[in-house]
Formats: C-alpha cells, structure tokens, sequence
C-alpha cells in the first residue's frame, strides 16, 4: 500500500528575495523594466527594493553587457581612422 508523503515544493534559487539599487545617473532616469517567467517588474532608478534573484541576475547581466558595449565601442573608436 502507497503512502502520501508531505513534500513541501522545491524553491528554485530564483524564489529567494534579494535587495537591489538601480543607479540614476544624469542620462539615466527612466524606472527599468524586467521580465521573468511570465511576471514583469517595473523597477524604480535610485530606489533599494526587493525583487526574486532572477530579476536581480537579469539587471546584473543586462549592466555587464553595457558595460562591454561602451568598451567596444570606445575601442572602435580609438582604431578608427580618421
């Protein structure tokens, strides 16, 4: 005869609340938004708030890949010739 066992669901690493700060800069000021797993987050610039950490891993990668843009491009600007 089966037994039912009391499972509790797995949480994903992506359940867990983190705290996070998106910068507001002079060029910057319009609140970033996020989507994930069918939920969307309007994230207000310059304000701490607690978001799942796959909403604060995807700010992360979306400022790194930013980040390399701008190097990119002041390296291409650098080998141009003028």
């Amino acid at each position: 005869m089966a037994t039912a066992e009391n499972k509790t669901p797995t949480k994903s690493k992506y359940d867990k609340m983190v705290k996070v700060k998106i910068d507001l800069t002079r060029t910057e000021k319009d609140d970033v938004y996020v989507a994930l797993n069918g939920k969307s987050y309007l994230i207000k610039r310059g304000v701490e708030v607690e978001v799942p950490a796959g909403v604060a891993e995807i700010i992360d990668h979306s400022e790194k890949m930013l980040t390399q843009a701008m190097e990119f491009e002041a390296q291409a600007a650098a080998n141009a010739d003028f």
